[in-house]
């Protein structure tokens, strides 16, 4: 694929370079259909001043997709860059083509889907870097060029512009970004994640129905997993070390793709420089192969700076929980998904601003900036009430008028790395306060059950957690946190051919008494009832090109 050419649907390695240059007018993802099935929100990097005032640190790096193709194949991702955008454009742009042409064709399995999605992360890296080999030659002549035995500070002393220039063309090589992608083909879910993107699949309990499941399907790849601590053990690191620095490079994450210094060029790095290989790798986890039936509710995406905001914000250990708590939320009291995607992309900004400013701690210290936020919702079963036209199908309320439905809770069971450990429920620890407004749901399917007029909850109180187990890719947890509804049954809505209500009014008589009218009846009623100006013609006075013959000009305008 890295010899492929792409431009609008159509290949080209000119629109390929350099990737993150390019006008986002030529990207050729432009001509792929979106899923209406799916939302995005977004939120740009802040740092807060104690004025009120708020500056961003850097440009927004965080991208994103969500795409609908043939035979009913879905792919969403979710890239969180650093040290600059290139390579997380690059890889938003790169990624559909290594897996939409052609790549998965045919009747694969479980493990020839796996396979695609591996080699298109270790494809779109190599792709990457072939991409930057002109900016690669350019740092080595450089570096030939400095004096030699000098310092970099002397030799800046000699020579500034050479090295101006080289310090310029290193930072284009720095960025990287992490990734995860979730495809959905022949109605099974396969995610896949370098990183610390989550994915977070939110299903119903087959026992109970008011009872919301939320597992995180990704692995967070950074200096607290243990098992990245021991790969980078065995490949010769000295890991001791690498926590107290607490960096692989300039960021905690030990699988990204891009980031060429601690690739390429790791040697130079004294804490990394007695590994055999390199470190840092593209190599993705993958889950898959997940049925998605009647019980799969919706799925999340996000980049790390929305559940790391939240951590901050409230002290949470259970950012997966809270988050998947107020998607739920706002899918009743949205009309959109990408309504419901950014008003929680809202909610964690504003729960994090809101601790910076009311918080007198070392709290006070963390929440003092955020990183760029990324959320991608992806609806499957869940109703969206509001909606006039829900991508979800309706779903019966087997609760009355004036009787609150019993609380919903959400569920975290095991993480995908660990999925024989989970451990008995624990105690419901979330509440929250609600306040009643009435919505309406219409199903536009013709095989839907009856439409429902819902009263939705309305987030009004905080959220707290009192578990002392982790939501992080170690642990083994299950969470319960309640959101209280309360529904209404109506009666279902025919909709005609045209989808029109049908009317509350016969008009038999009007028309059997318009069709008895002889033809200048009709014509004299239609003049009748014909719509007429607000105001009447206004006649101006004066001088003009064209008179009457008294001399003056007669003009008329019709406001």
């Amino acid at each position: 694929m890295s010899q492929a050419r792409l431009s609008h649907g159509s290949c080209s390695t000119s629109s390929l370079h350099r990737v993150g240059s390019l006008d986002s007018s030529l990207y050729w993802t432009d001509d792929l259909p979106v899923c209406p099935l799916s939302g995005i929100g977004s939120a740009t990097n802040q740092i807060y001043r104690e004025d009120g005032y708020r500056i961003e640190e850097h440009e927004f790096e965080d991208r994103s997709f969500h795409f609908k193709v043939e035979n009913n194949t879905y792919l969403y991702g979710v890239f969180d860059g650093h040290d600059g955008s290139n390579v997380s454009n690059f890889a938003t742009q790169r990624m559909p083509a290594e897996l939409l042409l052609g790549q998965l064709s045919g009747h694969l399995g479980n493990a020839g889907v796996e396979d695609a999605l591996r080699q298109a992360f270790l494809s779109v890296e190599k792709a990457y870097f072939d991409s930057i080999d002109d900016i690669m030659a350019e740092k080595y002549k450089l570096q030939m060029d400095l004096p030699e035995g000098m310092s970099r500070y002397e030799a800046y002393n000699h020579c500034p512009e050479l090295i101006n220039r080289l310090e310029s063309v290193e930072r284009e090589l720095i960025g990287g970004t992490t990734a995860v992608v979730a495809l959905i083909i022949h109605n099974r879910l396969f995610v896949a994640n370098c990183g610390c993107c989550r994915a977070l699949l939110v299903r119903t309990d087959p026992g109970n129905q008011m009872c919301l499941r939320v597992m995180q399907l990704t692995v967070d790849h950074d200096l607290h997993n243990q098992e990245e601590r021991n790969r980078l053990a065995g490949i010769g690191v000295n890991v001791e070390l690498l926590q107290q620095v607490g960096l692989v490079g300039n960021h905690p994450y030990t699988r990204t793709m891009g980031d060429y210094h601690v690739k390429n060029a790791y040697s130079n790095i004294d804490y990394l420089k007695s590994a055999q290989s390199d470190p840092v790798i593209a190599d993705p986890e993958i889950q898959g192969g997940i049925e998605l039936d009647a019980t799969c509710s919706f799925l999340v995406l996000m980049s790390d700076g929305l559940y790391k905001s939240l951590e901050t914000a409230l002290g949470t250990e259970h950012a997966n929980r809270e988050i998947a708590s107020m998607v739920a939320t706002e899918f009743t009291q949205q009309s959109t998904l990408n309504g419901v995607a950014q008003a929680v992309v809202d909610k964690v900004v504003r729960l994090h601003h809101d601790a910076y400013n009311t918080s007198l701690d070392h709290r006070k210290q963390l929440c003092q900036k955020r990183d760029d936020i990324m959320l991608v919702v992806r609806n499957f079963n869940h109703p969206l009430p509001n909606a006039i036209n829900s991508p979800s199908p309706g779903v019966s309320n087997p609760f009355l008028a004036g009787n609150p439905m019993p609380p919903l809770s959400i569920n975290i069971p095991s993480p995908a790395n660990s999925p024989s450990k989970s451990p008995p429920p624990l105690p419901p620890t979330l509440g929250v306060n609600v306040a009643p407004r009435p919505t309406f749901f219409i199903s536009n399917r013709a095989s839907a059950e009856a439409p429902i007029v819902t009263t939705p909850s309305t987030h009004t109180g905080t959220l707290s957690s009192t578990l002392s187990s982790n939501d992080s890719s170690e642990g083994s947890t299950e969470e319960h946190s309640h959101l209280t509804q309360s529904s209404l049954r109506t009666k279902s809505l025919v909709l005609d051919e045209h989808g029109r209500v049908e009317a509350h009014v016969s008009f038999s008589e009007f028309h059997s008494a318009f069709e008895a009218m002889s033809e200048s009846q009709q014509k004299a009623f239609n003049t009748e009832i014909e719509l007429r100006p607000e105001y009447e013609t206004i006649n101006e006075e004066g001088s003009g090109d064209m008179e009457n013959s008294s001399g003056e000009c007669d003009r008329s305008t019709r406001l």
